[in-house]
């Protein structure tokens, strides 16, 4: 499987990312370590998590994700080296466990270190905006981690073109680590939260771009036609918002392209993704092998000019 460069981290990231948030939810930790394996058994090498997954659950509380990806390090027998682990901190952890701040940062992370059983982290990213923490107060958290070397590169999760430019203009002028990587929104439908400024200031800082909710939450797999489709289902609540003129126009291009490639819908919209502008690796998730060896086949389907044009103006 060819690597990809995460734009200046140093760090080579297989062209799809596992998306964790299902390790705990969908995926229960036998079906886990299986997926795990099978990733790095189908060339792939990057994975990515955060704290707070999967705390949406049911019985959950956040953790589950990084503690399931811990234990299959462990008693799976892989090389360390052999992963690349992306988590993040940030969001709500209970009990005002939250945020940007220097103190929380520097407790956080030793949680996390504690659940992936590990020394280190590859990448860790700042999961939200937070407006009442300063860039500097941050990114002199993350400096410390990297000087102690428990995280290796820092990036970010969810900041538009503004608080981007911000940011780096922050790392300049204090001396301090900037981010290096980006995990936006971006998918066939949802565009507007990536493509522009925002992906042309990427492109110019040499910006890793890894993208999340890269099949709309399960939409562009093709299953969900109809409110219908998605009852009773993990993600059908998230449909809703999919279903509509611009939806049907989408999924009508992908199955065009999927009759003249063979793929499937879900395939066409990772690859699409593959070879959009600034995008280093979208992320996606799995439960089970078949699921798996479809990303697979995304990574290495070349899609030519004529499907690309039919994808992007559907969902333009």
């Amino acid at each position: 499987m060819q690597k990809r460069k995460l734009g200046r981290t140093g760090l080579d990231i297989s062209p799809v990312v596992f998306g964790g948030n299902v390790f705990g939810w969908t995926a229960d930790e036998k079906t886990s370590f299986a997926l795990l394996d099978g990733w790095l058994d189908a060339g792939f090498n990057t994975i990515d998590t955060a704290d707070v997954y999967s705390s949406w659950a049911p019985g959950n509380k956040g953790g589950e994700s990084e503690t399931i990806i811990g234990k299959w390090l462990t008693q799976s027998g892989r090389k360390r080296d052999d992963v690349v682990i992306v988590t993040k901190v940030g969001s709500d952890m209970g009990n005002d466990n939250k945020g940007l701040k220097a103190g929380w940062i520097s407790k956080a992370v030793e949680d996390s270190l504690r659940r992936l059983q590990t020394d280190y982290i590859d990448l860790y990213l700042s999961h939200w905006p937070d407006p009442e923490t300063p860039y500097e107060e941050t990114l002199a958290a993350f400096d410390a981690l990297k000087k102690a070397g428990k995280i290796r590169a820092i990036g970010c999760s969810n900041l538009d073109a503004s608080q981007l430019a911000e940011s780096l203009k922050v790392a300049k002028d204090k001396g301090l680590p900037r981010y290096d990587v980006l995990q936006p929104e971006y998918n066939l439908y949802t565009r507007d939260k990536f493509e522009g400024s925002l992906a042309d200031l990427c492109i110019a800082e040499d910006i890793g771009v890894i993208t999340y909710f890269s099949l709309a939450s399960g939409f562009l797999s093709g299953k969900y036609r109809t409110l219908a489709d998605a009852e009773g289902k993990a993600r059908g609540g998230g449909m809703k918002a999919y279903l509509n003129e611009k939806g049907s126009r989408i999924l009508d291009a992908l199955q065009t392209v999927a009759g003249e490639t063979g793929a499937t819908p879900a395939e066409i919209a990772i690859a699409w993704l593959l070879n959009k502008p600034g995008v280093t690796a979208p992320i996606a998730s799995a439960t089970s092998l078949p699921q798996l060896e479809s990303l697979r086949k995304a990574a290495l389907l070349t899609l030519d000019g004529q499907a690309m044009a039919l994808l992007d103006s559907a969902g333009a």
